[in-house]
């Protein structure tokens, strides 16, 4: 059985080993990236079955990843944002552009986990 792929992007470094390994335990293949620009380039090269995106990150932001892949790249596939509480404008805004599931931070990653079966299978 293929591996599925998953991008990550997110700028913090010590959630992203964290969620890294805890996706790569479930047997899915992370590519991970520190930034949206970053992101763009993983997503372009891999092809990927699911993205998860941070909404705040440097250089581009998580909603113009979104905007990236739905309109340049016209892909649909499944994007699960994540953001920090009291941001509920850029969660709509997500939505708007295409996201597929939100994630306010902190949240578990085991529910993380359940989310991105769900949207996988």
């Amino acid at each position: 059985m293929v591996k599925k792929k998953i991008v990550l992007a997110e700028d913090n470094s010590t959630l992203s080993l964290l969620l890294k390994f805890r996706l790569e335990k479930e047997g899915y293949n992370l590519f991970a990236a520190v930034d949206g620009k970053e992101a763009l380039q993983l997503i372009e090269a891999e092809e990927p079955d699911l993205i998860i995106t941070d909404i705040m990150m440097p250089f581009i932001s998580g909603l113009e990843v979104i905007s990236h892949v739905r309109l340049k790249f016209d892909l649909d596939t499944p994007i699960i944002v994540f953001s920090s509480a009291g941001q509920e404008e850029m969660v709509l805004k997500a939505f708007n552009l295409g996201a597929n599931d939100f994630m306010g931070k902190p949240f578990s990653p085991n529910e993380l986990i359940i989310r991105v079966k769900r949207l996988l299978n």
